[in-house]
């Protein structure tokens, strides 16, 4: 899967900067346990409204942000070539898609998300962070936060395909939690933070039901202004890609590589098989009410399947 080549990168569409902050690590005080805690919490956009706080301590010495997409990115070439430029477009397709989806299904009009590329830290509205929690979404300021060098992580330590697609479905996850900010559901999270069929996990399911969605409108949806859809067809390939990367990061999955076992109890964003098919209910039916997470009797059983 590709972006159509001739497709314009809007240079306003994200901002970017960032520094090492105190030695690009964060201020932990369980050492590297701490850290695989943050990465469960945190991973594919878990609720650092209150898990950067209670995991950081580094004082923010980054420079402020550029409010300009990277200046090579211009075109969807670049996109295809380059993972931050594949960030930016994805993320313009994505306002695609919900800018007429949302509205259209629910009647709630689409705001779009302000996009931040960083290296190495950060300071958000939701506390300070580095490269080491991964792609995250920032309720409080609406911001979604990506250190492109993760999506290597995501092959290396997780074992996902390194497909584009598995990249974009990530980028598509957090914009999920952002329409759940516009619905009024991303509060459920906090009210209900872990366990199988806690607030947390079905609020992190959705967000991958949003992002199969965004999935099926993709390749159909054109660009502002222009006939030709973002992304060309996807193929089988594509979505397995997607669902490699919905699954490397499956709380069963990251529990038994780091502990050696798997508690239920502690899960925060579901299991490797849930986030496969809470994804597949969004891409095959592309309808938002075919990802009530909230409402289901059996999360390993999305209406959208059956």
């Amino acid at each position: 899967m590709t972006f159509n080549e001739n497709l314009s990168i809007d240079p306003g569409r994200a901002s970017s900067g960032g520094g090492p902050g105190r030695n690009g690590k964060l201020a932990l005080g369980g050492g590297a346990g701490g850290l695989i805690v943050l990465v469960i919490a945190l991973l594919m956009g878990g609720d650092p409204d209150t898990t950067l706080g209670r995991f950081t301590g580094a004082q923010d010495t980054q420079s402020s942000p550029t409010a300009a997409t990277p200046e090579h990115c211009r075109t969807g070439a670049d996109a295809n070539t380059y993972v931050d430029c594949r960030v930016v477009l994805t993320a313009q397709s994505l306002d695609a898609v919900w800018g007429q989806e949302l509205p259209n299904q629910t009647g709630v009009a689409y705001e779009p998300p302000d996009l931040r590329l960083f290296t190495g830290s950060v300071s958000t509205g939701c506390g300070y962070a580095t490269s080491d929690v991964g792609p995250f979404y920032c309720p409080a300021d609406r911001t979604a936060y990506f250190d492109v060098g993760f999506f290597q992580e995501l092959v290396d330590r997780f074992g996902a395909t390194g497909g584009p697609l598995a990249q974009e479905y990530v980028v598509a996850h957090e914009f999920g939690h952002h329409i759940q900010t516009l619905l009024g559901d991303i509060g459920r999270a906090r009210q209900d933070p872990q366990g199988p069929e806690s607030g947390a996990v079905r609020t992190e399911l959705q967000a991958d039901c949003y992002a199969g969605i965004w999935a099926h409108y993709a390749d159909r949806t054109p660009a502002p202004g222009a006939d030709t859809p973002f992304l060309r067809q996807l193929d089988d390939g594509d979505i397995r890609d997607a669902l490699s990367a919905a699954s490397a990061v499956g709380d069963d999955r990251v529990q038994e590589s780091a502990q050696g076992r798997v508690n239920p109890e502690a899960w925060t964003h579901g299991a490797s098989e849930q986030r496969q098919k809470w994804f597949l209910a969004g891409y095959r039916t592309g309808e938002v009410r075919a990802c009530d997470t909230y409402s289901a009797t059996d999360l390993s059983s999305p209406l959208g399947l059956r």
